[in-house]
Formats: structure tokens, C-alpha cells, sequence
């Protein structure tokens, strides 16, 4: 098995028995890159003198027994929205094409502190704005299970990466379900935390209320790991939390007895492809197979998700792009012959149209005489879903449902229907909406053999529990050592 086929883990237990060295971990997944990326384009940039030279200094300090880090050596993958110190981060777009952070992010000093290995930056949708990794300025990330499907987004360089085997483990963002779908669709594993279990400093925000940095991996148990890195209260940011401390033999269980499952029925109704169904509902077998108790109930809420989610996500981006003008970073239009026309130009130039679409409706729904008739009920219709989750935990211990509605869709299909993609979102903005942690897995193929995943949404701050139930799920099934057959 070649280094970058491996689990996180294994690649850490070579380094650490010393039969392989950080640096041929990261010189293997470069050359899986260098191989793979003119057909799959996970990546952004990838600077090879940098990485080499950092895997150099990694080895260095678990050669003299310095390090004892559980994923030392370990190559991993970043998305481009997450800032690191002197390399490009633009958030795969036009308006920041060359912007150098001149820090590093919370979450990649702890990565670099427990001696990972940061590679380069991953392809996502501009500004985390959509679900296939299309609307990128460097242009869209292929499916590794099938080319002519988009990989999902916004992470979708992340999650197609590690099922490439371009990327060992990766960081993505989740803002209505950024890690999850592209899991779904590229059959890998990915962890979106509770709002404030991870630092989002550094992180270039979308919607602040509701982004989140996590792991992307093959295995829960390489998800856990990382998840435990980067993990953690941080006084750059006031929303992040302390959460339980774990290890990775405290998620592993020969038996969920005493476990409550609740399916809500509404995740099941129109517009739900028939072997999606089939596929989570086989998986509430297995799980009912070791031992858990499952019980479906009714959460009609649901309805409300989507536009909910895309009133707030949209009126928080118009904010928090507003920063982006020509003037401090980024790109700056030529011939302006006054201030009004570097902003114009430069904001219309820079950005791509569906982050101008998104910026022109958060605009209008915070607007005079608009924001009590949108925007004041969106936040309203959220108190009623984190409700109507905090109803759900009193009787559950975690809920079970569909990633997304359908498989990867095929390229173009999303752009030419923008509302379809939009629908996309049913099963996972209401997650980010109620702040809760959700973990997403393989669970099944549909008949042209892509991947479909489920998710497990855990109470708050309760990732043991929910990633204890995926390992176990995991090791029953074999969906997750399934890989593509890549051209």
C-alpha cells in the first residue's frame, strides 16, 4: 500500500516505528498530487520547498524524542479559507488571489505544535459559497469516483483530496454543511464540531454564526484524532469552549446497548432519491444490529431549514465581505478615477456571481423595511429548530438522517439550477443553524456507484458519543474501505 493510501494513524505508527521518515510521508502525497491533480484539481497552491522543509524539521524532533504527538509526521491538507502564515489564502477566489496572511490561524499552530505536516491549500467554492466546488475562481474539483460529478462543496478539494489519496487527512469548514455533503458525495468521513469547539480564528468568515472548522479523514478514528488536535478554548476567539476530553479507545465500543436513536420521518419525504432512503435506513439496521434502540418521530421544522439558513448566512457574508474593497488586500481594479470607482469595480470585478448574488440578498434582507419581514424571522424560526432539537436530545441520544437528498450531481447541474442546489442543503443547514455537532460516514452506493453517507447529530458538545457510534458502524462496515478507481 502506498504511504498516501493509508489512514492517518497508520502513517503516524510507520513514522513512529521508524519504517518511514515525515519526509517521504510528505514526499508520497506530493507525488500522488503531482500525479492525480491535472485531473482532479483538489488544490489551490502547494508550495513542495516549504513542505519538505517543515517535514524535515518534524523529523528532526521525533528523531531526538522531542515529539509525542499521536499524528506526528502526518501530511494534511488545508482549505483555502484558512489563514497560514506567509502562503496564499484566497478563499478560491479572484479578490483575494494573492493575499499572505501574515499569521497563522489557531487550528494550524495547534496542527503545527502537535507536528503535523500543513501541505497546500485545498479548492473549495469561492468564499464557501455553494455545494459543488464550481463556482471556484481556479475552476471546479472533479469526483474521484466519477469525473463528470462535481465533488460536492464547499469543501470540495478537501473531501475529493483524501478519497484521491491527494491528502492523507484534511481541514475543512462547515457552514450548512460544507464538510458533510462533499463527504457524501466523495465517501469519506468528516466532522462538523459544535459551534465553538474549534477556534475560528483565522478562518475567513462566511457567516460567523454559523462556520466551523473540522476534519476530514477516511476513518472516524483519523477524524477523532485530529478532532482533538485542533480542538479547544481560545481566548483570540470568544465563542470557543472547552469540550470533553477523549481518547481515541474511549470511542471504541463492541456495542451501542443503551443507545437511543431517533430518525425524524421528515428527512425521508419528497425529494429524497429512493436508494438514498434505502441506504440510511440499512444503516439504522446495522446500528439497531449492535445493540441501539431506534425509533423514528416527527420533526416538521424542517420545512423551515432552508430559507431560515440562507437569510442568515447571506445578511452575515454581505458583513463580513463588505472588508473586501481594493483597498487594504487583495485585487484592485485599474483606471478608477475616484473612490466610489475603486470599490465598484474592484467588488465587482473581484467577485464571482454567486457571492455577489449572496452579498445583494443579504443586503436586501437586512434592509429598511425588509429586515422585520426577513431577517427578524429567520432568527426567530432558528429559536424554534434549536427547540425543536433540544426537544429531540431530551428523549435521544443522537438523531440519524440523510446527508443530502441525492449523489453527486453531474457538472453543471447545480449552476443551471441554482434553487435545486439550494434544496440540497435540507438535511445539513439545520445542524449549523442549532450549533450542534454532526458527523458524516459512508453508508452505501446508489447503482452507478457513488457514494451515499449519512449522519449522526449529536447533542451539544457530546462529539464522543456520536463518533463512538460511527466507529462502531465502521467497523461492522467496510463503505469506508471502499475506494474509487481513479483514471
Amino acid at each position: 500500500m502506498e504511504i498516501c493510501e493509508m489512514t492517518a494513524l497508520e502513517v503516524a505508527k510507520r513514522i513512529k516505528d521508524k519504517e518511514i521518515s515525515a519526509v517521504e510521508a510528505a514526499e508520497s502525497v506530493m507525488a500522488s498530487i503531482s500525479a492525480k491533480d491535472g485531473t482532479y484539481a483538489c488544490y489551490t497552491t502547494l508550495d513542495e520547498d516549504a513542505v519538505i522543509t517543515q517535514a524535515k524539521e518534524v523529523q528532526a524532533r521525533i528523531d531526538a524524542g522531542e515529539s509525542t504527538s499521536p499524528l506526528a509526521g502526518v501530511p494534511i491538507g488545508i482549505k483555502d479559507n484558512i489563514c497560514e502564515k506567509g502562503r496564499i489564502t484566497s478563499c478560491a477566489s479572484k479578490i483575494l488571489y494573492n493575499f499572505r496572511p501574515p499569521y497563522d490561524a489557531t487550528v494550524i499552530r495547534k496542527l503545527k505544535e502537535a507536528d503535523m505536516v500543513p501541505l497546500g491549500k485545498l479548492n473549495m467554492d469561492e468564499f464557501a459559497m455553494g455545494s459543488t466546488t464550481e463556482t471556484s475562481y481556479y475552476g471546479c474539483t472533479r469526483n474521484p469516483w466519477d469525473i463528470n460529478r462535481v465533488p460536492g462543496g464547499s469543501s470540495g478539494g478537501a473531501a475529493a483530496s483524501v478519497a484521491a489519496g491527494e491528502s492523507v487527512v484534511a481541514l475543512g469548514s462547515d457552514t450548512g454543511g460544507s464538510i458533510r455533503q462533499p463527504c457524501s458525495f466523495c465517501g469519506v468521513t468528516g466532522l462538523k464540531p459544535t459551534y465553538g469547539a474549534v477556534s475560528r480564528y483565522g478562518l475567513i468568515a462566511y457567516a460567523s454564526s454559523l462556520d466551523q472548522i473540522g476534519p476530514i479523514g477516511r476513518t472516524v478514528d483519523d477524524v477523532a484524532a485530529v478532532f482533538n488536535i485542533i480542538k479547544g478554548k481560545d481566548a483570540k476567539d470568544g465563542t470557543s469552549m472547552e469540550s470533553e476530553i477523549f481518547s481515541l479507545e474511549d470511542i471504541k465500543a463492541d456495542s451501542l446497548k443503551g443507545i437511543k436513536v431517533g430518525i425524524p420521518t421528515d428527512f425521508f419525504g419528497e425529494g429524497i432519491d429512493g436508494q438514498v432512503a434505502d441506504s440510511v435506513k440499512a444503516a439504522a439496521d446495522t446500528l439497531k444490529s449492535l445493540g441501539a434502540e431506534i425509533e423514528e418521530f416527527s420533526m416538521p421544522i424542517v420545512k423551515y431549514a432552508i430559507p431560515t439558513y440562507y437569510i442568515i448566512a447571506c445578511a452575515e457574508a454581505c458583513s463580513n465581505l463588505s472588508r473586501f474593497d481594493g483597498i487594504k488586500y487583495g485585487f484592485k481594479a485599474e483606471d478608477c478615477d475616484s473612490l466610489h470607482d475603486v470599490y465598484f469595480k474592484s467588488r465587482s470585478q473581484g467577485f464571482g456571481m454567486e457571492v455577489k448574488k449572496r452579498i445583494m440578498l443579504g443586503n436586501f434582507v437586512l434592509s429598511s423595511g425588509y429586515f422585520d419581514a426577513y431577517y427578524k424571522k429567520a432568527l426567530q424560526s432558528k429559536g424554534l429548530i434549536c427547540k425543536a432539537f433540544s426537544d429531540a436530545f431530551e428523549k435521544y441520544d443522537f438523531l440519524l438522517g440523510p446527508v443530502a437528498p441525492t449523489t453527486a450531481l453531474k457538472m453543471g447541474e447545480g449552476l443551471s439550477d441554482p434553487l435545486a442546489m439550494y434544496l440540497g442543503d435540507i438535511y445539513t443547514v439545520m445542524i449549523n443553524i442549532a450549533g450542534l455537532p454532526s458527523l458524516a460516514l459512508p453508508c452505501g452506493f446508489d447503482n452507478d456507484g457513488m457514494p451515499i453517507g449519512m449522519q449522526l447529530i449529536g447533542k451539544p458538545f457530546d462529539e464522543k458519543t456520536i463518533l463512538t457510534a460511527g466507529n462502531a458502524f465502521q467497523t461492522a462496515t467496510d463503505f469506508h474501505l471502499q475506494q474509487p478507481k481513479l483514471v
